[in-house]
Formats: structure tokens, sequence, C-alpha cells
């Protein structure tokens, strides 16, 4: 086929694939064959675990990190950059792909392929959770044990909600992505880490963009957060720290001169799975003192 002919094909089948709605629970279906089914999304991997599905997984993306039985399964790459060649490589009779996985000319190949694939919402929101864990239980026919969770997980987000409603005075939080050479890079809105913010009971320092961008110190001044939420990579936190209060700006903030600064599992704060319930409250005891 001729180049010019390829590119063109793949830019269609590229638009195709962002033009079409994202698939609700109630479009999912039951896979035909359960058997060798890849999980892409981390949220979705934990999920298959807490329905006693695991075994029909064999591989997993980047992204699942837990259960730590996760691990032994094969990796086929991050959820966004996918390869069709290392999916196919497990022989796999399906995916369970969380929206926003790709590229989308990847999952095209794949169903070309014949490889099915079904994709779930995503949703940082107590209802996204739920959402998650219905459509995974529809998938696999196991409707029963999905909804035994998700009113387990109902009752959880519950209990948390009573403990927020009583917060008088909400707190800010910066949400740090990243700090490479003193350049911060911070959550606005639509994002996991500003979901788990407000499930917390706080209030995101950045309102003004969504998506993580840099901030400028002028920007961090203006926003005055009253603690710094950053996500747990491991390493010396304390250097990590001086790194953070060397920054003029964060420095004079109220997180800044009261050291503020917490970290958390990314996998744990940032997945909205099953655990987004503890992990919430684990950030509101950080917040506002532990219960």
């Amino acid at each position: 086929m001729h180049m010019r002919t390829m590119t063109s094909l793949a830019a269609a089948l590229m638009a195709a694939a962002f033009a079409a709605a994202p698939v609700s629970a109630e479009d999912l279906h039951k896979f035909a064959d359960t058997a060798r089914l890849v999980s892409i999304g981390g949220s979705l991997t934990e999920i298959f675990y807490e329905l006693g599905a695991e075994d029909s997984l064999v591989a997993r993306d980047q992204t699942a990190l837990y259960p730590e039985a996760a691990l032994a399964l094969p990796d086929v790459g991050y959820m966004r950059a996918l390869a069709p060649e290392g999916v196919l490589s497990v022989n796999p009779s399906g995916l369970l792909v969380i929206e926003g996985s790709g590229p989308p000319e990847a999952l095209e190949v794949l169903s070309h392929a014949g490889v099915e694939y079904q994709t779930v919402p995503e949703g940082y929101s107590a209802e996204g959770v739920l959402t998650k864990v219905r459509a995974v239980g529809q998938s696999l026919g196991l409707e029963d044990k999905a909804e035994e969770l998700a009113s387990k997980l109902e009752g959880e987000f519950a209990a948390l909600k009573t403990r927020t409603d009583a917060i008088a005075e909400p707190k800010t939080v910066l949400f740090i992505l990243s700090n490479q050479g003193g350049q911060i890079q911070a959550s606005g809105v639509g994002t996991a880490a500003n979901g788990i913010i407000t499930l917390a009971g706080a209030d995101n320092a950045v309102t003004e963009y969504e998506g993580y961008r840099p901030l400028s110190e002028e920007a961090i001044t203006a926003a005055a957060p009253d603690v710094i939420l950053l996500m747990d990579r491991g390493g010396d936190h304390s250097a990590n720290e001086a790194e953070l209060l060397a920054n003029q700006a964060i420095a004079l903030t109220p997180a800044g001169q009261n050291k503020a600064i917490y970290r958390l599992d990314g996998a744990y704060l940032l997945g909205f799975g099953p655990r987004t319930a503890a992990a919430a409250n684990e950030l509101a005891d950080l917040v506002y003192g532990a219960q």
C-alpha cells in the first residue's frame, strides 16, 4: 500500500475512534470468552481481583500496580501508548480498557485482529468508581458480585460524605505532579487529583484551567494553598521537600510556612478504583487531622 494511503487510513481510523461516543456501563455486554482477558487501567485490574475474577487475566498495563499479585502478570505497556503487537503477544480473547486508553488506531488494529474490546467510562468521583465496578461485572457476567461490591463501596462513600459535610472551613490543596528544574507542574480541574481533593472535603487551590500545567510563581502565590499534595515516588522525601521550599513562592504559601507537604501512593491516591474512599479518608486525615 502506498505510504500516503496508509497515512490517510491511519488518520481516518483515529478520527473515527475519537468521534465515537464513550461506551456507558449499560452499553457494555458480556465477553463471549472470558478466559484470556487483558485489563488496561489500574482501577479495572483492581476490580477484577475484588470480584475474584483474576484467573481470567493474562496481562495488565503499566498502571496496574495493585494488588501485588497483579505484578506477576505480563505487562503490555502504558495504557495511553499501547502497541498492538505487545497486546497480541499474550494471545488475548478480549480487552477491557479504561476510557482514554489508546492510541485509538492501536485499538482499531486489535479489533480488526479479532480481539474484542470494551471501553469502561472513566470518572473522578464516587459515582465514577461505582460505574466502573458495575461495568466490569456486567462484562464478565458477574453482576451479582459487582453489585455486592458496589453496595459496600456506596456505604464507604456515604460515611466519607458524612465526614466531609461536617467540615465548616474547607482547606485548599495544591497537587503538584512534578517539580523539575524548579518548574512546578500542578493540577487544575477535571483531573483525578481534583477529584480526590474534592472527595476529601477540601478545595483545589487551582481552578483556572483543566488538566496539569506549569504554574508560575505569581500563580502559586495567588493560589496560597493550605496544603501541598504529591505522589509518593519513593526516595529521600526530606530532600524533595527542601527542593520545594527552595521555591520562594512555595515557601511563602501557608503550606510552605507550615511545612504541610504530604505524599500518598499514586495508584492509591489517583486510581479511582475500589480503594478510593479509603484514600480520600486518608487524605482528609492529613489535611484536617485523623479522626
